[in-house]
């Protein structure tokens, strides 16, 4: 087993979080519609106060903290430009001289279809370390969970952003609701967010298999029941028996 090497650990953690520091006050400076850049970092701040609050006692991987960094440094951007207006199409003909979204045969601004796909891709591996680390599950479980959770947050998210635009309305709401008159668009941006998932946790399986010996015989046991005496009303009926004597 690799030795956790604690303080080389600390400093790349601390270095990632000092860049995402400089990189959110760059994009906090004078974003397009303020009120709306509060309500893209709501979330945001909460869940890096969560790492750090955490970091003590459940370090993750250099992986993991790699992978979130990436995804933050994504929505920060389209927190300052809100998803639908990030001008990534003058940014591709300034350079390229040629329209993307012709290339890409698009017809509107998709940085929010991108970055829900990023969010199952690169956040998917977190949650299954957590997952191994905390629930200790294994198998089977170790991939289809994270792949699950993903697929519950990013709806609980369409629907906080639904609730947060009827909350709000007007210009505030359409803006941070971004959905560019398409009406399936929570439904497309979750379909995204799973196959990200999908993708992570199918890539991170390959590769497992290829290098964990034990690989099947894991996911047969983890498939295997364990408690084979039903639950529900005798495992009730066993607990008043129990509080009974």
């Amino acid at each position: 087993m690799i030795a956790f090497n604690s303080n080389s650990h600390r400093r790349f953690t601390l270095i990632l979080l000092c860049l995402f520091l400089v990189w959110w006050l760059w994009l906090a400076i004078d974003p397009i519609y303020r009120n709306d850049w509060l309500l893209e970092n709501i979330l945001v701040l909460l869940f890096i106060g969560l790492l750090v609050g955490s970091y003590k006692h459940l370090p993750l991987s250099r992986i993991s903290y790699m992978l979130i960094f990436l995804f933050f440094c994504l929505h920060e951007v389209g927190a300052h430009y809100t998803y639908a207006e990030v001008p990534y199409e003058a940014w591709f003909q300034s350079m390229a001289g040629q329209s993307f979204n012709r290339l890409m045969g698009w017809e509107r601004n998709n940085f929010d279809r991108v970055v829900h796909f990023l969010y199952g891709l690169l956040l998917a591996y977190p949650v299954r370390e957590v997952f191994l680390r905390v629930a200790s599950v294994r198998g089977f479980w170790g991939y289809f969970l994270p792949l699950d959770l993903t697929m519950s947050s990013s709806m609980m998210f369409e629907l906080f952003e639904w609730g947060a635009a009827e909350l709000f309305g007007g210009t505030l709401g359409m803006a941070y609701l971004g959905t560019q008159g398409d009406v399936w668009d929570s439904h497309k941006d979750m379909a995204l967010a799973s196959l990200g998932a999908f993708v992570s946790m199918a890539g991170t399986a390959l590769l497992n298999s290829y290098l964990q010996r034990d690989f099947s015989q894991e996911w047969i046991e983890s498939l295997r029941v364990k408690q084979p005496a039903p639950l529900g009303e005798e495992e009730i009926a066993r607990l008043l028996n129990k509080d009974n004597q």
